[in-house]
């Protein structure tokens, strides 16, 4: 009988935990997914425009910067303003745009590269997720542990311990940290990869050994990006499950006996996390920001150098295209944080969310 009983207990488990994910993907969450899609077509739809208005508005254009190079001729200049479209109004050349991401899925071709938008970016988006991912994972992973030791110990020598390293943390920001991480590399080397994130024999390697490698230069970046928002992460975390602990359901579960542990890691920090993935959204495409700037210190074959670069000379499609992207990932961000909020706590009411 106490074998059924503990190969019953993980079956029971595995089946509460199947309903629980079909009551979220039927019911109210799947309306709810399909009014969040909708609002989000227009905010894209918005967004899209306001983001048209002001690259136009900069100052100059590709084709001034191109200008200044005397080898290129008025004959050639003439040729790029028309195959670009830039001899048409600024509301022809958006809606032109708008049709053809509609209707074929194409933002449009660098004036860079003359290649298209699309084939760039899906060459780049692997790198930058893959740190931004590792980053939030990582943050997580630290923050979360700390700031429930540092609630548990409140006033003690660990609490001040961890309160210490947090305030340092948020007083370095991303380019800091990564210029004092490439230095202590340069001074570590070969142990620790200065840039980029494949070694030079990466073809050479086997797929596990090719594996490993990347995950040894992400190292650096990993910690450069995360650093800050693990700080600020441990102190929330540290502060919700403070402020829980003190509630009154709380004292009467101690005043019924329960164990210390199943108060704080089942009562207290189911409701205290719930305002913590309110802001996974608003993280994950914070990190992608951040990861522009990491990445191009790291010299990692991501976004960041790429979006920069085209900035710089006004690379109108290539802009519209990268600032979009971060449109969607902001989106995104927000409904994976009110489905995490619905999984973890089914009490919640999507509708009332909105």
């Amino acid at each position: 009988m106490p074998v059924s009983k503990r190969v019953s207990q993980p079956d029971d488990y595995l089946a509460q935990l199947l309903q629980r994910l079909w009551a979220i993907a039927t019911g109210d969450t799947s309306t709810y997914i399909l009014k969040r899609t909708l609002q989000a077509l227009l905010t894209l739809l918005l967004a899209s425009a306001l983001c048209f208005v002001i690259v136009d508005l900069a100052p100059g254009s590709y084709l001034d910067t191109i200008a200044q190079n005397p080898q290129i001729s008025r004959d050639t200049l003439a040729l790029y303003t028309k195959q670009f479209g830039l001899d048409r109004p600024a509301l022809e050349q958006y809606l032109r745009w708008l049709g053809q991401v509609v209707s074929q899925g194409n933002f449009g071709t660098s004036f860079v590269y003359q290649r298209s938008v699309t084939s760039l970016l899906a060459e780049r988006i692997p790198a930058t997720l893959y740190m931004a991912v590792l980053s939030l994972l990582a943050t997580w992973a630290i923050a979360l542990p700390l700031g429930i030791v540092a609630a548990i110990h409140h006033n003690r020598w660990v609490d001040r311990a961890l309160q210490v390293i947090s305030y340092l943390g948020q007083g370095f920001p991303s380019f800091i940290t990564a210029l004092l991480l490439l230095f202590v590399a340069q001074n570590l080397s070969p142990l620790l990869p200065v840039g980029g994130m494949t070694s030079l024999n990466f073809s050479e390697l086997s797929p596990i050994e090719q594996l490993l490698d990347i995950g040894w230069h992400s190292i650096l970046p990993t910690i450069a990006l995360s650093i800050t928002g693990f700080a600020g992460l441990q102190r929330l975390m540290r502060g919700q499950l403070l402020d829980v602990l003190r509630q009154d359901y709380i004292r009467t579960a101690r005043a019924k006996g329960l164990p210390e542990d199943r108060v704080i890691y089942v009562h207290a920090l189911r409701n205290a996390v719930n305002p913590l993935i309110t802001l996974l959204g608003f993280e994950f495409s914070s990190l992608l920001g951040g990861a522009f700037i990491t990445e191009y210190f790291f010299n990692w074959p991501g976004l960041g150098r790429l979006i920069l670069q085209a900035v710089q000379v006004q690379d109108l499609y290539l802009t519209m295209a990268s600032l979009m992207m971060g449109a969607v990932m902001l989106i995104l961000g927000n409904l994976l944080a009110d489905l995490l909020l619905k999984f973890v706590d089914p009490r919640i009411n999507l509708q009332s969310m909105q």
